[in-house]
């Protein structure tokens, strides 16, 4: 177990280091265009090509991790990130929509890549046997990482403010480039290889429970971005005032928060060890649906904006950790242990396919009918989330 420790530790860093840059240049990006006069659908639209690459990536991340192995699809993330910051250095009057498009493309294939990779490599360091282990290790790496997705929007604000959009990037470039070094020393390289040959069609095949699972996710994470990733940060600063480091602030304080609680929630749903099912996020998916009905509520009635977002914003995260952890600890306990790769890499596509649907609409919904739309409309996606997940068995069945 000691070794399989180190490698985790290992595997989370580097993990960590990407998160924390992806998080960074979302917000830089983000904030950035605002600044400029871009509207909420444009914004939206600098961000499709990432979600979109990232469900190609996913869907077929999987199948060459099963070839060249966990460690090296995760290096190559990391180096596709360098890429896809390094190409943003160009002049900013050079910047056009479809530049970043592009630039976010080669980002959404580098953070499925890291992601992928570090969660299955997660199920190959621990025996099937150790289902509880198995979900704190899951818990613990989604959570921190998510915490430093959250330190990451906090530093695009507040790099962007203090040092400009070059300077920014060069110190996120100079980041990735330490943690892949470091990892070319420690990281074991034969980690995720199958012993047999894969082919490409075996990245489609799954079994019910996963394709229930990745629908349910979908859903989840559009019922999440459909209010959280443009139409809540455009809000705060066209109709609030905020500025880039409140957004930034706000979103970073957020998402830390959720990366705390997920951290826990294994504490929170399983204290006895009893084992996860569908039942259980049948049931944290209704106590989630909460959150978003009151804020839109309170926006509806014109309460104080800033306390209804805020108060609201709270409540959602709780929720959302534990129904995104319970989520991410099923996928790798559903996955096949010879091929977790493919299993894992499906259900991230689903996960992808969410957060575009979800960016869509969230820019399109916004600039026509406001945040408490956006709001109603993740309502509907927890439903269905909650309601395509029921029937789930629980791992050891």
């Amino acid at each position: 177990m000691g070794g399989a420790v180190i490698q985790y530790i290992c595997v989370t860093l580097s993990y960590w280091a990407f998160t924390l840059t992806d998080g960074a240049l979302r917000m830089l990006v983000l904030l950035f265009f605002h600044g400029l006069g871009y509207s909420p659908i444009e914004i939206a639209s600098l961000f499709l090509l990432y979600e979109f690459f990232g469900m190609v990536t996913n869907l077929y991340g999987g199948w060459l991790a099963t070839r060249l192995g966990l460690t090296r699809t995760l290096q190559i993330g990391l180096a596709v990130q360098i890429l896809s910051l390094t190409i943003l250095l160009k002049d900013t009057t050079a910047l056009t929509v479809t530049y970043v498009m592009l630039a976010q493309a080669l980002s959404g294939i580098a953070k499925d890549l890291s992601k992928m990779s570090a969660k299955s490599s997660i199920k190959a360091l621990l025996p099937d046997s150790a289902q509880n282990s198995l979900y704190r290790w899951i818990a613990l790496l989604t959570g921190s990482k998510n915490a430093l997705k959250g330190l990451g929007f906090f530093l695009g604000g507040a790099l962007l403010a203090w040092f400009g959009f070059h300077n920014t990037i060069g110190l996120l470039i100079g980041l990735l480039i330490t943690v892949l070094t470091l990892g070319f020393f420690v990281l074991e390289t034969n980690n995720g290889k199958t012993s047999f040959k894969t082919k490409l069609r075996d990245s489609l095949l799954k079994s019910e429970r996963i394709n229930r699972l990745s629908l349910a996710r979908m859903f989840l994470f559009c019922g999440r971005d459909v209010w959280f990733v443009v139409a809540l940060p455009v809000f705060l600063q066209s109709q609030l005032a905020w500025t880039h480091i409140e957004v930034g602030s706000l979103m970073a304080a957020w998402i830390i928060g959720y990366g705390a609680i997920q951290t826990v929630a294994p504490r929170i749903t399983n204290p006895d060890g009893a084992v996860t099912n569908g039942t259980a996020l049948f049931k944290w998916a209704n106590l989630l649906l909460v959150a978003p009905c009151l804020m839109a509520a309170g926006l509806h009635y014109e309460l104080n904006p800033s306390v209804a977002v805020v108060v609201g914003l709270v409540f959602f995260a709780v929720l959302f950790a534990v129904n995104s952890s319970l989520h991410s600890y099923l996928i790798v306990a559903y996955a096949k242990h010879d091929s977790v790769s493919l299993d894992v890499g499906f259900y991230y596509m689903a996960n992808a396919g969410g957060r575009l649907l979800g960016t869509i609409l969230s820019g399109l919904i916004y600039q026509y009918s406001g945040l408490a739309s956006c709001l109603l409309m993740s309502a509907l996606m927890i439903v269905a989330s909650g309601l395509v997940a029921r029937q789930l068995p629980a791992p050891t069945d």
